[in-house]
């Protein structure tokens, strides 16, 4: 599998550095006011020396061991550095066509993977809204209203109390283009993006672990469904077996030449038999349900075709990466660490909220504010432009409290981030050492396995020669079905 492509977003350089060529201003005219020329210079020169507030990120330090603790088995080679290339169809190690099948479904219909998918869209729109502070906005408006209001005046004049009341209408119209832009003069919208690119980088990494959890736990469950499928047959093979030598000991008892225990025994011990192997039923549809959910679908739509003779596939030889190159290809490791860049980021989103903001705003339209006459001529025109500075002087400590709750969760990320990479070397290691117990483990189970099977073969040879009894028979066969059933589980185990 593969992580998704590295976002390419334009973000501004974190030391707030000037472009080396500055726009060129327009040649003053006549009209032009040396005021509003000299306050359009000191807005520029402001913008220009921006800087950026809050620590620049460097990725947290790590111990990372030269080599895992475990010694690779014999036959593993160290894997070549792959985490900038495609990793590949991994599950085809097994060779298992019918689970090559499965796993492609699980990338289309997991609806894990498409909850996770929908968290990265989120994430992504998130960063373009981040992105989207350092651009001007515009508005446009338009109003229409009719008022009146009451007035008296003396229609005799001659100082009585006679008056009149009169109604005075007034009709108001406008149409406006208004226009703001934050400068940023702080970097506090250029961290809000630097946080937004590490926190869309980490939710893509969480959907590629989304992507790798689900195709390994149904891989898993495939396995365990071949390796069920495997012990069925066993009890199966085991059950006919009992039930040939049950015959047998029937035979004998009606020949007088065994005991009534002896047939009571065999009957238990097949009755035990069949049941054990219905209980395996009942695991083998737990699995098809599983994997039903995991391609998602219904698990009555699911179909598996058994193998007409089951066996386990073929162990893998799975070659074994150093630990600097895991930190590369683990998307939980990247998710983590990605997610520390954003914190810190935020913390300078909060240093700037101590400092002012400078808001550059630009309005112009038409107003109209009595008659009926047309509203687009020249003395209806109206404009304004002018900067605005706005600093709190105040807040109760609120500030202070936000910058501490940054720094706060940026070391609460770093222990994540690295507790997250202290629990990836313990998964590898852990199944480093259990590779290598299992495979020691196998080589004594097989042999017990042969020998539990020999000396079952002998002691009923011994029973039918009339040299042993049939609870010597009983006890043999009980082992030699164990020793199979540990030897096929431990191979499960290996897969």
């Amino acid at each position: 599998m593969s992580f998704p492509p590295p976002l390419s977003l334009p973000v501004s350089p974190r030391d707030g550095r000037p472009p080396k060529h500055p726009p060129e201003h327009p040649p003053k005219r006549p009209s032009d006011r040396p005021g509003a020329t000299a306050l359009a210079a000191m807005i520029v020169a402001l913008a220009l020396s921006a800087c950026t507030v809050g620590p620049d990120y460097r990725q947290p330090e790590l111990d990372v061991p030269a080599a895992w603790k475990e010694d690779p088995p014999p036959g593993w080679k160290t894997a070549q550095p792959q985490d900038q290339s495609e990793r590949g169809e991994w599950w085809k190690i097994y060779s298992e066509p019918q689970l090559d099948e499965l796993v492609t479904q699980v990338e289309i219909s997991n609806q894990d993977i498409a909850a996770a998918a929908a968290r990265y869209r989120q994430a992504l729109a998130l960063l373009d809204a981040a992105g989207a502070a350092a651009y001007p906005t515009v508005n446009l408006g338009a109003s229409a209203s009719r008022s009146g209001n009451a007035s008296s005046s003396n229609s005799s004049g001659t100082g009585n109390n006679d008056s009149t009341t009169r109604s005075r209408v007034n009709n108001s119209s406008q149409i406006a283009l208004n226009l703001g832009w934050e400068i940023d003069l702080w970097g506090r919208i250029r961290r809000n993006i630097e946080a937004g690119e590490a926190s869309a980088q980490a939710s893509a990494a969480d959907l590629s672990a989304a992507v790798l959890s689900a195709q390994t736990t149904l891989v898993q469950s495939y396995l365990q469904w071949r390796v069920n499928a495997v012990q069925r047959r066993l009890y199966d093979e085991t059950a006919e077996t009992y039930r040939k030598s049950l015959e047998v000991i029937k035979n004998r008892y009606e020949a007088g030449v065994a005991q009534r225990s002896d047939v009571t025994q065999a009957q238990t011990q097949l009755s035990n038999t069949l049941a054990q192997a219905i209980d395996l039923d009942i695991q083998r549809t737990q699995l098809e349900h599983a994997i039903a959910l995991l391609i998602g679908i219904p698990p009555a739509r699911l179909e598996l075709t058994p193998p007409a003779k089951p066996s386990l596939p073929q162990l893998p030889q799975v070659p074994t990466a150093l630990p600097s190159e895991m930190l590369e290809r683990r998307p939980d490791i990247a998710a983590a660490e990605r997610r520390a860049a954003a914190a810190n980021a935020n913390i300078g989103v909060a240093q700037a909220a101590f400092y002012p903001t400078l808001t550059l705003s630009a309005a112009g339209g038409y107003q109209q504010n009595s008659g009926f006459g047309p509203l687009f001529t020249l003395p209806n025109r109206f404009w304004s432009l002018g900067p605005a500075l706005a600093a709190i002087l105040f807040d109760g400590g609120l500030r202070s409290a936000q910058v501490e709750q940054a720094r706060g969760a940026y070391d609460e990320s770093v222990a994540t981030y690295r507790q997250t990479v202290l629990t990836a070397f313990q998964e590898v290691e852990d199944n480093l050492a259990a590779l290598r117990v299992l495979e020691e483990e196998s080589v004594h189970q097989r042999e017990a396995a042969q020998a539990a099977a020999e000396s079952e073969m002998l002691v009923r040879n011994q029973y039918l020669a009339g040299t042993a009894s049939y609870l010597d028979v009983f006890v043999a066969q009980a082992s030699a079905l164990s020793a199979r059933r540990l030897d096929i589980g431990v191979e499960g185990q290996r897969l």
